[in-house]
């Protein structure tokens, strides 16, 4: 790492949050704190080292164009892991959504319009996964085997898995977009400081597509009082997007994805309680039909 960037590179400790890399904060030789994800080199993510230097890539080009992301100060490998260093943010991630930050991600959302600078398109991966279908560019083949399987976990999550299926049967695929797209915008992966988002991190998955994903994935945050509001805000403005189908698309993705990370880590308590979420979300999108 210190060949990279060009300074002594000292641990600190971890930082809180990280539901599945985890970071710690490290020290830079007369410079600025840093933070430090790093991964085991695995048969699962063959292509890390690639994937995260695409993201630094993607970084470079949002921030000049205003997008609250850290800079992202090196990429790199060992023999036995692929690591990335980026600017530490003095701020804490989201403890709860509120109307005001969820307001403020939708502007940070609109950033993204016409932004996709890297050929990785999330937008025909939704389309793919959530009709099941077997051909096509597979971002994810590990994930995409684990959701075909989902319907085997129980009868309940099975008739959840049949209602997205015929929600998206008749959809095409979708046409190119043009847009940058996160992908993994959840409470903990935006930076907060007296109520305004100061930082959006996480990006190593970040490609092109619509934003819609991005507004999907608040939408997904904000089954609870006093969300409503801005739930419904955040459903007009995908539907504006991408239309019925595209949302039925793109629901119908976060829903599996959402279902297959717990049940792969054994937390079968909140299977149930996803489910409902599911259910719901659908009559909501249903109910703007």
């Amino acid at each position: 790492m210190a060949r990279v960037v060009g300074a002594e590179v000292t641990l600190l400790g971890r930082l809180p949050g990280g539901l599945d890399l985890g970071a710690m904060r490290v020290q830079l030789a007369g410079r600025a704190d840093a933070v430090l994800k790093a991964v085991p080199r695995a048969q699962r993510h063959p292509h890390q080292l690639d994937e995260w230097l695409r993201a630094q890539r993607v970084v470079a080009h949002m921030r000049r164009r205003g997008y609250p992301t850290p800079v992202w100060l090196g990429v790199g490998a060992t023999a036995t892991h692929v690591w990335h260093l980026m600017d530490f943010v003095d701020a804490a991630p989201v403890p709860q959504l509120t109307p005001s930050l969820v307001e403020q991600l939708m502007e940070i959302i609109e950033l993204q319009a016409g932004q996709a600078s890297e050929p990785y398109d999330h937008w025909s991966y939704a389309w793919r996964l959530a009709t099941g279908q077997e051909f096509g560019e597979d971002l994810a083949p590990s994930l995409s085997r684990a959701v075909a399987g989902l319907s085997g976990y129980s009868s309940v999550v099975s008739a959840l898995v049949e209602r997205l299926r015929l929600s998206c049967a008749d959809v095409p695929p979708p046409r190119e977009s043009p847009d940058m797209v996160h992908s993994d915008l959840n409470p903990s992966n935006v930076l907060v400081r007296d109520g305004a988002v100061v930082a959006v991190v996480d990006v190593g998955n970040a490609g092109s597509g619509t934003r819609a994903t991005d507004l999907i994935d608040l939408v997904w945050q904000t089954f609870q009082d006093p969300l409503d509001g801005v739930r419904r805000q955040l459903w007009r403005r995908i539907l504006d997007l991408v239309g019925w189908e595209g949302a039925a698309v793109l629901a119908a993705t976060k829903i599996l994805v959402s279902l297959e990370f717990p049940i792969r880590h054994g937390w079968h308590d909140v299977v149930t309680g996803l489910v409902k979420r599911g259910h719901r979300a659908l009559d909501e999108l249903n109910a703007f039909r």
